[in-house]
């Protein structure tokens, strides 16, 4: 292991399919950045920790369920991933009308859609 390569942490939180939970995840991750000493970028961040959950909400997480926000932080990079159990995958042009995805595409240094059984993982990445 490189001595200057930082350890990893990882902080999760479930939240039920509720659209008060939007905004306890935004403050979450305020919460958790300023915790891990790394608030440079968070007002990024918690923009898409909104958009993220939103989606999730939205279109992902089916009545009776949740999502799961998972933070973590390596080297200089925070990675946000909300996992949810719906069907799909997330692209910016499956849902015109929203502005989501296209906020994340523009804030996150990198983003992306992961399957997971049953669901999906949306992430994004700020460096």
């Amino acid at each position: 292991m490189n001595p200057h390569t930082q350890a990893a942490l990882l902080i999760e939180r479930l939240y039920l399919r509720n659209p008060q939970s939007v905004a306890a995840a935004r403050q979450f991750t305020r919460d958790t950045l300023h915790g891990w000493g790394r608030p440079g970028r968070d007002g990024d961040v918690s923009l898409c920790v909104s958009e993220l959950t939103t989606n999730a909400l939205r279109y992902g997480v089916p009545r009776g369920r949740g999502y799961l926000l998972r933070l973590l932080a390596f080297d200089a990079t925070v990675r946000v991933e909300v996992h949810d159990s719906g069907p799909g995958l997330s692209r910016m042009t499956e849902r015109p009308p929203g502005n989501g995805l296209l906020l994340v595409d523009a804030l996150a240094d990198a983003w992306g859609v992961l399957p997971r059984a049953p669901g999906k993982v949306v992430w994004c990445e700020f460096r």
